[in-house]
């Protein structure tokens, strides 16, 4: 249970601000079809911290506990500094139209290919490192922060992202995930 909250809470912080909450905001501009705008993110999350949550449960059985350990802290630190420079959304990425798609699948789409490399999915690996006996708590727990994030985006829009200080939650965020790199390094396996 402690990998599932984790990891919820987590990702849920990080995606705050993060291009693919951005691009949540945009698909819900342009099509004004909610419901297939947020199956459309839960499929594409779901597959891409499924197999971001494998690699990171993989790294487990390569790597020593000792060689994990200063990875994992090293990872988190450097999340933690990341976490502090503001997503940006490229046109491109938003789309121009759903085409013969439609909105799932352009949301399916366009959402799984901005979350590669993405902040929320290299936590995902971490976290999957860090509980390697909890990788379904895992990939469900980061799924439902991205879900808590992004959701309410599509639903409410621009309301709730004026009224979240995007800057606090950045740093709220950052400290989390300094706090979690200092702790993996500090404990002995």
């Amino acid at each position: 249970m402690e990998a599932f909250l984790i990891s919820t809470s987590i990702v849920a912080l990080a995606e705050m601000g993060d291009k693919t909450q951005l691009l949540s905001l945009v698909l819900a501009a342009k099509f004004r079809k909610p419901w297939p705008i947020v199956a459309g993110i839960f499929a594409a999350t779901l597959v891409n911290h499924a197999l971001a949550g494998a690699v990171g449960n993989w790294i487990t059985t390569v790597l020593g506990p000792d060689v994990l350990r200063w990875i994992l802290g090293i990872s988190f630190i450097l999340m933690a500094g990341w976490m502090l420079i503001p997503d940006k959304l490229d046109e491109e990425e938003a789309g121009r139209s759903s085409g013969r798609w439609g909105v799932f699948g352009t949301t399916l789409v366009l959402f799984f290919l901005a979350e590669m490399g993405d902040k929320t999915q290299l936590a995902t690996v971490g976290l999957a490192a860090k509980f390697p006996l909890s990788y379904y708590w895992v990939v469900a727990g980061t799924t439902l922060g991205m879900m808590l994030a992004n959701a309410p985006v599509v639903w409410f829009g621009e309301k709730i992202t004026q009224k979240l200080p995007i800057k606090t939650i950045h740093r709220v965020c950052a400290l989390v995930f300094l706090v979690l790199g200092i702790a993996a390094l500090l404990t002995k396996v």
